[in-house]
């Protein structure tokens, strides 16, 4: 990889809330079906562990992100839901349809790193209006190469990685940057498993 090609990209670090249904558990009693946010998920792995290690339980625990772990959560395929933003009211809408209640249980605070590769020898740091003209919708096809977001920069190909749109990392991250939430250009590698973020980047 070129010196230059540092990859942007957005990983959160640390979890944030985890929503438990006060209902049965979905498949069978010693069975615990979690979903959801891929921050919250190493907190979630390690105490599933320690769980299973005291009990005939078995726990399991999926990443689809926070938008498609309340998906399934709502529809009453799961017992809990990682999520590193707050439930959106169209999924506590989608929740007491279904008749599914829930307790909010904060797990820890998270935050939002945006890097570059290692071998990027000549980017210290970003401004935010930089990032906001990199990552914005009209940036699709069009801020592709470095010395277009500063003309200082090398005339280098800009690879972007960054979380899916069922990520509360995306959608807090478009919020706050972009200025909408879910606003966002396309054309770059998304995954809801950070550490293929944190490879890509290098």
């Amino acid at each position: 990889m070129s010196r230059f090609k540092g990859l942007a990209v957005i990983a959160a670090a640390a979890g944030t809330v985890s929503l438990s249904a006060g209902q049965a558990l979905s498949q069978s009693n010693d069975l615990i079906e979690i979903d959801g946010s891929s921050t919250v998920f190493p907190i979630t792995e390690a105490i599933s562990e320690e769980f299973m290690a005291q009990s005939d339980a078995r726990v399991t625990v999926g990443v689809s992100g926070t938008g498609g772990g309340f998906e399934r959560f709502c529809a009453g395929e799961t017992d809990i839901s990682n999520a590193s933003r707050p439930i959106k009211e169209t999924e506590v809408e989608a929740c007491e349809a279904a008749g599914v209640d829930y307790v909010v249980i904060p797990v820890a605070t998270d935050a939002i790193t945006v890097v570059v590769s290692q071998d990027n020898e000549f980017l210290s740091e970003l401004t935010v209006d930089q990032l906001q003209t990199l990552w914005e919708p009209a940036a699709e096809g069009t801020i592709t190469r470095w010395n277009q977001l500063d003309p200082s920069f090398p005339n280098e190909e800009i690879s972007l990685y960054g979380p899916g749109p069922d990520s509360g990392t995306f959608d807090y991250f478009t919020e706050e940057i972009v200025g909408e939430e879910d606003s966002s250009r396309g054309d770059y590698t998304a995954s809801e498993d950070d550490n293929v973020l944190v490879l890509g980047a290098g």
